[in-house]
């Protein structure tokens, strides 16, 4: 099964780089011939590129909620998001939003996506450190990544 596992962030924006970090932790040990592990600072339209063509996508993400704290993790799946849906401009096109569309024009888009979310507090700073309870999560995040992907490993 071709799986991607793809974290996603902006690596200079403090807790926003936690994607980044944990697909950094992980390209060692998912070092097998049908696992690509990639970042990416894409949004929108432009995570279809990356989909393409992959049976299974794992996307790792900062996510902020009402309510949240910094480090919990969320394990989820695109369906969550369906109530974001909109489209005002192709450039503000949201991840539902994009899924939607890739497969309505017939893309090769992943059967099966599953999304790890950390709840993240700091996305202002121009740093490259995570806050100390966002970097806590680093490991157990790709723990869960690893029980994930095991089936096909």
């Amino acid at each position: 099964m071709k799986t991607l596992v793809l974290g996603l962030g902006n690596p200079i924006r403090g807790d926003d780089g936690v994607g980044f970090r944990i697909a950094q932790e992980l390209r060692a040990k998912l070092n097998q011939p049908d696992i690509t592990v990639t970042e990416s600072s894409a949004s929108g339209l432009g995570l279809l590129d990356l989909l393409v063509s992959y049976d299974k996508a794992v996307i790792i993400d900062a996510i902020q909620t009402e309510g949240g704290r910094a480090g919990d993790v969320y394990r989820l799946e695109p369906e969550a998001f369906s109530a974001t849906r909109h489209a005002t401009t192709p450039h503000d096109v949201n991840f539902a939003t994009a899924l939607e569309l890739g497969r309505r024009v017939g893309l090769a888009l992943p059967r099966e996506i599953t999304i790890f979310a950390v709840e993240v507090e700091n996305v202002d700073s121009f740093t490259e450190e995570c806050s100390p309870e966002v970097e806590r999560a680093v490991p157990v995040v790709a723990g869960m990544v690893i029980n994930e992907l095991a089936a096909i490993m």
